[in-house]
């Protein structure tokens, strides 16, 4: 029989990877390199292997965001929840910077960076925003446009443009981390004079839901201002100094000019929001990069829900807050867990009010209680304990006093 020493050599290669397959190994790589990155936080120096991990890292981030792969980001970040060394919040940390900035060097010049920023308001109004109303008044947008850089929200370097558009929270809530990507590139080639369409930020104003406020009920409604910034990568006006007190100085310069800012903003929001004479008072919460501002709006909006909640059970009870104690603690509610507030009646401990209010996933729970005992005391409350948890009864669980 001849040897056949030409015969073709046998396939030792495995089949190719499914999809799922590839983004269940992108999943598992996210959630291990964050944690092993996460570990070295703080040390002086990093060695070359752990640079790598650093690089490998951040590709995984920047392909998943390339190729839309929002669910593995969403999932690697459900699996860090769970992952200790603080994998969670490193993980997301890097998700929303990549998400929400991109850093390039034009052709013989300097790196520059673009990023989406918001400034989150809340709007009092008799009956309610009206959509139909949202920026129609070019006029106050122009203004208002120009305000921004005017007042030095952002540095003289920097080129901004903002959308015509008022957000509401399920509108910010629906941009994924991909979609923001891609509207922070489109902004990047307008800021830049390439005419390119706009399709991402124009699919992001997807609409307001149905306003049912009844005419004469006292509305107050978030909204979001979404704006983007194109500036020198090495700007000294976004550069916080290293010394604490320099520091703290930098932050309440940049503080003061955006209260000065308000001032000048208020009226022509105001056109921008409302166009047929009614009254509106405007709320303005700090400006901020997109994931942090859209989280500072969501959490004012369930603390100022849970306000209400509170004070309305006070009103039926016919209980002033100074003679309620707070007591303040985790709860499970429907297989999620909140930060409950219980109001007692500091004469016989009689419930006067109970409200829950959703904590954030890795949110450091005595931070929480100090926001709400904050909140509670400027209705007048005075007496605050902590509870370890509420049982299934909604019992307070290991209640001691609340040192601030």
């Amino acid at each position: 029989m001849q040897n056949n020493k030409q015969g073709k050599r046998p396939n030792t290669k495995k089949g190719a990877e499914s999809p799922e397959q590839q983004e269940e190994a992108m999943t598992r790589s996210l959630v291990k390199l964050a944690a092993e990155l996460a570990r070295q936080q703080g040390y002086a120096s990093t060695s070359q292997v752990l640079k790598d991990k650093e690089s490998d890292f951040q590709k995984i981030i920047r392909k998943c965001l390339y190729q839309k792969k929002d669910d593995v980001l969403y999932e690697a970040l459900e699996r860090a929840l769970d992952t200790e060394g603080g994998a969670y919040p490193f993980l997301k940390e890097n998700i929303e910077e990549a998400s929400g900035t991109i850093v390039f060097t034009p052709d013989g010049g300097r790196p520059m960076e673009v990023n989406a920023f918001v400034i989150p308001l809340f709007a009092h109004t008799q009956g309610g925003l009206r959509s139909e109303q949202c920026f129609q008044d070019e006029e106050a947008f122009d203004l208002l446009k120009k305000s921004i850089a005017d007042s030095q929200l952002e540095s003289r370097k920097a080129n901004v443009i903002l959308v015509s558009h008022a957000y509401h929270l399920d509108e910010i809530d629906r941009i994924s981390y991909s979609q923001l990507n891609d509207m922070v590139r489109e902004a990047a080639d307008s800021l830049l004079g390439k005419k390119t369409a706009a399709t991402a930020i124009s699919r992001s104003i997807s609409g307001w839901p149905e306003n049912h406020f009844a005419p004469e009920d006292q509305a107050v409604e978030l909204r979001f201002l979404l704006g983007f910034a194109l500036k020198p990568l090495d700007d000294p006006f976004y550069r916080v100094p290293a010394d604490e007190a320099a520091a703290d100085r930098y932050f309440d310069t940049r503080a003061a000019r955006f209260r000065h800012w308000t001032k000048e903003a208020m009226p022509l929001v105001k056109r921008c929001l409302v166009t047929d004479g009614r009254e509106v008072d405007i709320d303005f919460l700090y400006q901020d990069l997109f994931h942090g501002g859209k989280e500072s709006g969501m959490e004012e909006l369930d603390m100022l829900q849970m306000m209400s909640d509170l004070h309305h059970g006070l009103q039926i009870h016919n209980a002033s807050p100074e003679n309620a104690k707070a007591v303040i603690g985790p709860a499970d509610a429907d297989d999620e867990v909140v930060l409950r507030v219980n109001l007692h009646a500091a004469s016989d401990g009689a419930l006067l009010a109970s409200a829950d209010k959703p904590l954030a996933p890795a949110r450091d729970l005595e931070d929480e209680a100090d926001d709400v005992c904050d909140a509670l005391r400027t209705i007048g409350v005075k007496s605050f304990s902590l509870a370890r948890s509420f049982d299934a009864e909604g019992h307070a669980v290991d209640v001691r006093p609340y040192k601030s």
